[in-house]
């Protein structure tokens, strides 16, 4: 008899080759026999009932737990064929009001008056910072990187996302810049150095925290550039000239868009500037990935622009400027599952095998949001009046042109030594 995942294979998978060897030895091919085959082997039954039951949770618990291996392929070949194939109507009632429950709890969860913001920040950035040195560029750039023009390398594409966001910003010699979720500390030590600015960079991570500090003292940027662990709301300070956000956004949840904007407008000066940088997707979001939220991204959110945008309008915050950019996170993303597996025996050292399969689920299912569902990047330009910025958009590319003089120059960065 069926399991009931072969039931739902058989009915989801119509093109491609999936090849299922349960832990009784039954092999059975599901789709049209085109393309590579991918051949998964199950240790015991229960892998394939759990699957079955609730597949957004349980498909990476069970790769994770070493509970599902592959014969031919890996865990992205199996994301990927899945994703080409699943349609709506391949939902069943069980995975819809799971989906259902599990965002709702996360809307409730966001409204209760404790706040878990630094807890949920630790549980993903406060890893060991060897781990991201092992597969991020030299600059530590753990956001989306902008692959402009094609086919340049992944350190070169983050010094061009840098400068993207730079020219944007229009930051003059003396201003004060504040960048909330400021990670490793390289995108303020780029607008010092570049753009002659004094930068307040804020973070939940103590990890983040400590390496920012590290960096920026050995580069004698302590005058100009200064970290804080900081939470962005209970910020009191004088409005800055500039203010810039670089994927700390999907992290504050639908419930308080509003606050973060009206708090962004309480520190923003009248002929101030701001840039957003974050992860969208095309509609607001029906269910949570419950893998994301158990053991990647706590409390992690997604936004569309359909919800972004009343909370923009509510703060009196006019929008000068919106990019999209569609296909940038998926390069980005798949340079670091490259990385990151090339590194496989440095990172167990740091940490077991299971955790290994945990980071290269979420990394192979990350790229697929890009690549299958739609997900994109948008970077959002704000100000107070219409006049803080120019009426078009050549001055993105003068200024990038000049950036690029700069990185010429600049002296190259330096390894950080744990």
């Amino acid at each position: 008899m069926a399991s009931s995942l072969r039931r739902m294979l058989a009915r989801i998978i119509r093109t491609g080759t999936l090849e299922v060897t349960g832990a009784d030895g039954r092999r059975q091919r599901f789709g049209d026999g085109t393309g590579g085959v991918v051949a998964i082997r199950f240790s015991d039954d229960g892998a394939e009932r759990e699957i079955a039951a609730d597949p957004q949770l349980k498909l990476g618990e069970i790769y994770m737990q070493g509970r599902l291996t592959f014969d031919s392929g890996d865990i992205y070949d199996l994301v990927a064929l899945v994703k080409s194939n699943t349609l709506a109507e391949d939902l069943t009632f069980g995975m819809i009001w799971r989906g259902v429950a599990r965002l709702l709890l996360a809307r409730l969860k966001s409204l209760l008056p404790v706040n878990h913001n630094r807890e949920n920040v630790a549980h993903h950035y406060d890893l060991s910072a060897k781990l991201f040195d092992l597969f991020l560029d030299a600059d530590w750039q753990y956001s989306c990187a902008y692959f402009h023009p094609p086919g340049i390398s992944l350190d070169a594409a983050q010094v061009a996302k840098k400068r993207h966001i730079v020219a944007k910003l229009l930051p003059e010699p003396g201003q004060r810049v504040l960048e909330i979720g400021s990670g490793w500390g390289g995108m303020a030590m780029y607008l010092a150095e570049s753009s002659g600015v004094h930068v307040s960079g804020i973070t939940l991570s103590e990890e983040q925290l400590k390496v920012s500090r590290l960096r920026a003292e050995k580069r004698g940027l302590t005058g100009r550039v200064r970290f804080d662990l900081q939470d962005y709301r209970t910020l009191k300070d004088e409005p800055y000239d500039r203010i810039v956000s670089v994927g700390m956004f999907e992290h504050v949840g639908p419930a308080h868009y509003r606050d973060y904007f009206a708090k962004a407008a309480e520190l923003l000066k009248d002929d101030g500037v701001m840039l957003l940088h974050s992860i969208g997707q095309p509609y607001p979001a029906r269910v949570n990935n419950p893998f994301f939220e158990k053991y990647i991204f706590p409390g992690g959110y997604i936004p569309s622009l359909a919800e972004v945008l009343p909370a923009i309008e509510a703060s009196g915050l006019l929008v000068r400027d919106i990019e999209i950019l569609p296909w940038h996170y998926a390069h980005t993303l798949r340079h670091w599952r490259q990385r990151f597996l090339a590194r496989k025996e440095e990172v167990l050292v740091l940490y077991d095998e299971r955790f290994v399969r945990m980071w290269e689920f979420y990394l192979a299912a990350s790229e697929m949001a890009f690549t299958h569902e739609n997900f994109f990047i948008f970077q959002i330009q704000l100000a107070r009046n219409n006049s803080a910025t120019p009426d078009n958009r050549g001055y993105i590319a003068e200024r990038e042109k000049a950036l690029t003089a700069f990185d010429a120059t600049r002296p190259p960065l330096e390894k950080v030594v744990f």
